[in-house]
């Protein structure tokens, strides 16, 4: 029979495994933040509501609409319209693995560290700054745009700052040009472990300018679908309005016809006695028999 002695020893060794087993469960359940508002998003399959907690590992994907991410207390994202993404974080910052879409990152100067990830290419705002830019998914390239404070755009080789009112764009090695002769592409910065690069300047202008009008041409569509939308609203409140001043004006029709028989009732009871008829009817209108 086993001592006391050994049995207690045997019991904390079984609570102590028990509570390493739970340290992997316990950090991949680790808070990302929670959602400010949402329109027709999901996360894990599920429809995401105000107010949700986001964990660690949750996967969330936006349709025809968007989802807003509070990270702390100050740093907000914003997953637009036909976005996927998944969430990471460990003990230094959040990172947004982003598979399809666009993301809009606002981050304070001393928020969370945000990264937001495609593939080998990292995006980070430049710590320090107040930072306000997007990241957006198209054909296969990434633009990345710095509306205020600083972007870094990291991957297997140096790292680019992209600067507030600038604009650049990652492209897949396939669709890049070729390079030249002994080396890459001029204005290029080879990154992500030789399978991308990273063009700025005149050498990617036509590749973002063609890339932004494909965003453009997006987002003129939604406002295009929200001014039909519009349209055909206002038409339908029009006709609303027009059936109601059609009944209003079949009720008062009514309600004159109904005061014209009563006096009129009024004005043969008055014959039959001899009196004089009280009641005149209104212009047009006669009473029958009289």
């Amino acid at each position: 029979m086993l001592s006391k002695h050994r049995i207690v020893c045997l019991s904390v060794c079984v609570i102590l495994l028990g509570l390493v087993a739970a340290v992997p469960v316990l950090a991949g359940s680790a808070v990302i933040g929670s959602v400010a508002g949402s329109m027709n998003a999901t996360v894990g399959g599920q429809t995401l509501l105000p107010n949700t907690t986001l964990f660690s590992g949750d996967s969330l994907q936006v349709k025809d609409g968007l989802a807003v991410v509070a990270l702390g207390s100050a740093s907000r994202i914003v997953l637009g319209r036909d976005t996927v993404a998944s969430f990471l974080r460990d003990s230094n910052e959040v990172t947004v693995l982003l598979g399809q879409g666009n993301v809009s990152v606002f981050h304070d100067a001393d928020g969370m560290p945000i990264r937001m990830k495609i593939g080998d290419v990292s995006v980070v705002p430049v710590s320090g700054f107040k930072t306000l830019g997007e990241v957006a998914m198209l054909n296969g390239s990434v633009v990345v745009t710095a509306k205020e404070g600083m972007l870094r755009v990291e991957g297997n080789g140096p790292a680019i700052n992209v600067a507030k009112g600038k604009t650049i764009t990652v492209v897949p090695r396939t669709n890049a040009p070729q390079n030249p002769p002994g080396g890459n592409p001029p204005g290029a910065g080879r990154i992500g472990g030789g399978n991308v690069y990273l063009e700025a300047g005149a050498l990617g202008a036509g590749v973002v300018a063609a890339i932004l009008a494909g965003l453009a041409e997006s987002r003129a569509s939604d406002a295009k679908t929200d001014a039909t939308d519009a349209a055909t609203a206002a038409a339908a409140a029009a006709a609303a309005a027009s059936a109601a001043v059609a009944a209003a004006n079949s009720a008062a029709a009514a309600a004159e016809a109904a005061a014209n028989a009563v006096g009129c009732a009024l004005n043969k009871l008055a014959v039959e006695e001899g009196k004089a008829s009280p009641y005149t009817p209104p212009a047009g209108e006669t009473c029958a028999g009289t």
